[in-house]
C-alpha cells in the first residue's frame, strides 16, 4: 500500500461511508449468476443511497473496464474463479486485495467438485496470505457432506484440521415434484423403450407451458436443448414467447434471454446446466426436467429455480425419455422427499492445476518454494500434497521435466540469487494470462472418407488422403475405437482406418453389423446414490405400484421370463439371437463405467476364444455379443463369471488397453493445456487444434519412452481413473458384486435387455426419423422379449 492509509469500507453505525478499496469479493461458478446477483444488489443500494460501488468481472467484461478495476477497484466485485486467478497473477495483487474483508462463495458445492475448485482453493490460500483478517462465507443449498465444504473455506493447519462454522438456515417449503404420466387418452400413447428425445411427451410439455406463467425446461445436453426448442416452436400455435439458453450461444443472446426473463416477458426457456444455479427469477412457477436428472442434488438445484421464495413450494415435473428413466425419475422423487443429497466428495487437488498456479504465482511476484509449499498445503484439496510432488511440480514449470529440460521454451521460471523463483521472460506471463483456467472445450473430430487399407488381394496398402468430409464425431467416441472397428455414421457403415491429427479416417465397410455403434447420451453420469435406489426399486415389487402401467408390466414379465437382481447383485443374462450369442449385464453404474467394463470384458472374452464382435453400453446396462456360446462354456465349467468379472481386470488388462488406445493421449493433451506446457492462445493468434495435437502427441510419446513417471503422465492417469474411464466407480462395483453374480441363461432376449439391445446399430439420426427407426427396430425385439416368440410386429406399450 506504499505506506499510505489503507482503503476500506467502514460502518459508522448509522450508515456506510466509502473510503475506496475492495471490501467484498463474490465468486460464482456461472457468469449469469454473478450478473444476476449484481442486478439484485444494485437496486436496494441505489434506493438507500449507499455510497457502495458494485461491479462484475467475467470473461465478457471489456478489457478497458478490467484494467480500470485493478487501478480503482469497486467496493464489491462479483467474479469467477478464472478472473480471481488472473487478478492474483498481477504485481498489484497485494494492493488490490490488501483491503479485502469478505469472500462469498456462492453455490459452493458446484465449485469444489472440479478442477475449477482446485484452482479456486489455491487462490483462496493466496488471499488469506494477502489479507490475514479475511473471512470466507460459503453458500449452498445442496450439500451431502458439510464438513468437506467447511474444510475448504478455511486454511488447514499442518497437523489436524480446521472447520468453518456451520449455519443451517431454516428450511423453506418442501418442493413438490412429480413425474409426467403418459396421456392414456392419446391414440398413440406409449413409453419409449430407449432413446433420449422425449418427443412423445412434447404435446403435454407444451400444454404445461400454456397453463403456467413462466416455465424453465431443463435438458441434459446442448443438442437436446436445440431439438426440444425447435420441436416446441413447431407446435407453438399460440405464439408463446419461448426462448433458448445454453453455454454455446453468443453472450449477447444469453444476456438478452436473461433480461427478458427478469422482466417477465417470456413464457418458457429451454436450457441446460447454464441456468442450474441460483438465478433469482421469482415469476417462474414451474420447472420441467426432460430426461432423468442423474442426481438428486442436481434435481433439487433445478427445481429450486421455481418459486424462488422461502414460503412457497417449488414445483417440478420430471419427463422420463424411456422406461429405465422412469425408474430413475421415481428414485429421484423419493430422494427429494427424503432431502437426500448426492454431491460428490471433496477432490484431491490435481497436479496440472497446481502447475498452472505455480506459474501464476511467479507472474505476480518472485516466490520462495518453502513459503509457497506451506501456502498450497493450507488449501483443503492439497493438504496431503507431498513435498516430492510439490518439488516435481516446481521442476516441471522450471524445465518441463527431465525429458524436456534441453528445450528452452519449457523453462518458464528460474531461481534468482536469493533463491526465489521468478518468471524467465515476460512472454510467459503474457501466455499465462491468455490461457488461465481449467475448462478445456469439448473436442470434435472431422470424419474423412478414404480408401481402405486392404485391397481385394488382402494386402495392406497406404491410406488414401484428401477424401470427402462426412461430418464430425465427439472425440470421446473416437477414443473407444480400435483399428478395423466399424460404426454407423451419416447413414453408412464405416470402418475406422486411422486417426491423423484432428481427423478420423474411415472407409466404407460391407459389414451390415457395426461393431461399435454411435450413440447419443446425457452428459451427466448417473449418480451412485440414485443408481443404488434404482436397484432397490427393481428388487422390491411392492414399489412398482407407483410406476406407470406399461413399466410395471415390463418388470413383471422380466420377473416371470428371467429374474430381477437384488440390490447388491449383478444379473448376467446370456441368449442367442440372429446367429450370435449375447451377454447382457446390469451394473447400473453409468455409461462411462460401462464403456470401460465393455472394453475390458471383450479383451478377456477374446483371450477365452469366444470371438467377441462388439459391445454397447447405456447408463444402466452393458451388452456384449460374439460368435462364441458363452452360456455353453459356463454350463461346461469352462468359463467362470466370477473370474470374468474379477477386479484384477483393472490391472494388466487395463494397462494393456490404455497402451493401445488414443484415450490417454487425448487426456494428456487436456493436462498439458491446463498445466501450461502447451498454449491454446498466443499473442498473435489462437493455435489451431492441429498445432496443439501435433505438439502434445509428440511430447506424450517422448515422455512415455523417456520419463514414464512424468508429472503430466501421472495427472493423465489420475484423470482417466475418475473421469473418462470412471475406473474408481467400476472398481467399487466389481468389489460389490464379488460372490453375488446371478447368471440366467435364456432362449430369447429378455424384457430388461430390450433398451440396451436397441442401442446396437443405432444411427445418429435426428428428428422424427430417429423415432421411426427406433420404433421399427423395437417391434420385433419387443415381441420376442415380452412373449418369447420371434418375428411379427408389436405395439410400443
Amino acid at each position: 500500500m506504499g505506506g499510505g492509509e489503507k482503503k476500506r469500507l467502514v460502518s459508522t453505525g448509522r450508515g456506510v461511508q466509502r473510503t475506496q478499496g475492495l471490501h467484498t469479493l463474490y465468486i460464482s461458478p456461472l457468469k449469469a449468476l454473478a450478473v444476476d446477483i449484481a442486478r439484485n444488489l444494485e437496486t436496494p443500494v441505489a434506493e438507500m443511497g449507499l455510497p457502495i460501488r458494485i461491479e462484475t468481472r467475467t470473461g465478457d467484461t471489456p478489457v478497458s473496464k478490467r484494467t480500470r478495476q485493478r487501478r480503482d477497484p469497486p467496493d464489491i466485485l462479483l467474479t469467477t474463479p478464472e478472473q480471481l486467478a488472473l487478478l492474483l497473477a498481477s504485481a498489484d495483487a497485494p494492493y488490490l486485495f490488501g483491503t479485502l474483508k469478505r469472500v462469498i462463495l456462492d453455490e459452493l458445492h458446484a465449485l469444489v467438485t472440479s478442477k475449477r475448485g482446485d484452482l479456486l482453493s489455491l487462490g483462496l490460500a493466496r488471499l488469506f496470505r494477502l489479507a490475514p483478517g479475511l473471512h470466507t462465507i460459503g453458500l449452498s443449498a445442496t450439500v451431502a457432506e458439510p464438513d468437506d465444504l467447511r474444510r475448504y473455506l478455511v486454511p488447514q493447519p499442518q497437523e489436524g484440521e480446521t472447520l468453518a462454522d456451520l449455519v443451517i438456515a431454516k428450511p423453506g417449503a418442501e418442493p413438490h415434484v412429480t413425474m409426467l404420466e403418459p396421456d392414456t387418452r392419446a391414440p398413440d400413447f406409449y413409453i419409449p423403450w430407449a432413446g433420449h428425445s422425449a418427443r412423445h411427451a412434447l404435446p403435454q410439455i407444451y400444454d404445461l407451458i400454456k397453463r403456467h406463467k413462466t416455465t424453465l425446461v431443463f435438458v441434459n445436453t446442448r443438442s437436446q436443448a436445440e431439438l426440444i426448442f425447435q420441436e416446441l416452436w413447431r407446435i407453438n400455435d399460440d405464439g408463446l414467447a419461448i426462448a433458448l439458453h445454453h453455454g454455446s450461444l453468443d453472450v449477447a443472446q444469453r444476456r438478452k434471454v436473461e433480461d427478458a426473463m427478469a422482466a417477465a416477458k417470456l413464457r418458457a426457456v429451454v436450457c441446460t446446466s447454464s441456468l442450474d444455479l441460483g438465478i433469482d427469477w421469482g415469476d417462474i412457477d414451474l420447472v420441467i426436467n426432460v430426461g432423468a436428472p442423474k442426481g438428486s442434488s442436481r434435481l433439487l438445484q433445478r427445481i429450486g429455480r421455481a418459486n424462488h421464495r422461502l414460503d412457497e413450494p417449488s414445483r417440478g415435473i420430471l419427463v422420463p425419455a424411456n422406461r429405465f428413466e422412469v425408474l430413475e425419475c421415481r428414485a429421484a422423487i423419493e430422494a427429494v422427499a427424503d432431502n437426500a443429497q448426492d454431491t460428490p466428495p471433496l477432490r484431491t487437488g490435481a497436479l496440472d492445476v497446481l502447475a498452472q498456479h505455480v506459474l501464476g504465482t511467479a507472474c505476480g511476484e518472485p516466490f520462495d518454494a518453502d513459503v509457497l509449499y506451506d501456502e498450497v498445503t493450507s488449501a483443503a484439496p492439497y493438504r496431503d500434497l507431498t513435498r516430492s510432488d510439490f518439488d516435481a511440480t516446481i521442476d516441471f514449470v522450471a524445465t518441463g521435466g527431465y525429458a524436456l529440460k534441453a528445450y528452452e521454451r519449457f523453462a518458464k521460471i528460474r531461481q534468482d540469487k536469493a533463491g526465489r523463483w521468478r518468471v524467465t521472460h515476460p512472454r510467459f506471463a503474457q501466455a499465462y494470462r491468455m490461457n488461465v483456467g481449467t475448462i478445456v472445450e469439448a473436442v470434435m473430430l472431422k470424419v474423412r472418407l478414404v480408401r481402405s487399407r486392404g485391397g481385394a488381394s488382402g494386402r495392406t496398402g497406404p491410406i488414401g488422403r484428401g477424401g470427402r468430409i462426412l461430418g464430425q464425431v465427439e472425440e470421446y467416441f473416437a477414443e473407444t475405437l480400435a483399428l478395423g472397428d466399424t460404426f454407423v455414421f451419416a447413414g453408412e457403415v464405416l470402418r475406422y482406418e486411422a486417426m491423423v491429427e484432428d481427423e478420423l479416417y474411415v472407409s466404407r465397410a460391407t459389414d451390415d453389423d457395426p461393431k461399435v455403434p454411435s450413440y447419443e447420451g446425457g452428459k451427466f453420469p448417473l449418480s451412485t446414490y440414485l443408481a443404488s435406489r434404482v436397484r432397490s426399486i427393481l428388487a422390491t415389487p411392492s414399489e412398482w405400484k407407483a410406476l406407470p402401467a406399461p413399466v410395471r408390466e415390463w418388470l413383471e414379465i422380466q420377473e416371470w421370463r428371467s429374474v430381477l437382481p437384488g440390490p447388491r447383485e449383478l444379473l448376467v443374462e446370456t441368449f442367442p439371437r440372429a446367429d450370435k450369442h449375447y451377454l447382457v449385464c446390469y451394473p447400473f453404474e453409468g455409461r462411462l463405467a460401462h464403456q470401460t467394463l465393455g472394453m475390458l470384458l471383450t479383451r478377456r472374452l477374446e483371450r477365452a476364444r469366444l470371438r467377441p464382435l462388439g459391445f454397447v453400453a447405456n447408463e444402466y446396462a452393458l451388452a456384449v455379443w460374439g460368435l462364441g456360446d458363452v452360456a455353453q462354456r459356463i454350463r461346461r465349467g469352462e468359463l467362470s463369471l466370477a473370474a470374468l468379472f474379477d477386479e484384477d481386470m483393472l490391472g494388466d488388462d487395463l494397462e494393456a488397453w490404455l497402451a493401445e488406445s488414443m484415450m490417454m493421449k487425448r487426456t494428456f493433451r487436456t493436462n498439458a493445456v491446463i498445466a501450461g506446457l502447451i498454449q491454446r492462445r498466443s499473442t498473435d493468434r489462437e493455435k489451431t487444434r492441429r498445432q496443439v495435437t501435433i505438439s502434445t502427441d509428440l511430447i506424450y510419446d517422448v515422455l512415455r519412452k523417456h520419463q514414464p513417471d512424468h508429472l503430466l503422465l501421472r495427472a493423465a492417469r489420475a484423470d482417466a481413473a475418475t473421469g473418462l474411464l470412471d475406473i474408481k466407480r467400476l472398481g467399487e462395483m466389481l468389489s460389490r458384486i464379488r460372490g453375488r453374480i446371478v447368471h440366467k441363461p435364456l432362449e430369447h432376449v429378455s424384457p430388461l435387455a430390450v433398451p440396451v439391445m436397441l442401442e446396437i446399430g443405432r444411427e445418429t439420426v435426428y428428428g422424427e426419423a430417429a423415432d421411426a427407426l427406433l420404433a421399427e427396430t423395437a417391434d420385433e425385439l419387443v415381441k420376442e422379449a415380452m412373449t418369447g416368440v420371434s418375428g411379427g410386429r408389436h405395439g410400443g406399450n
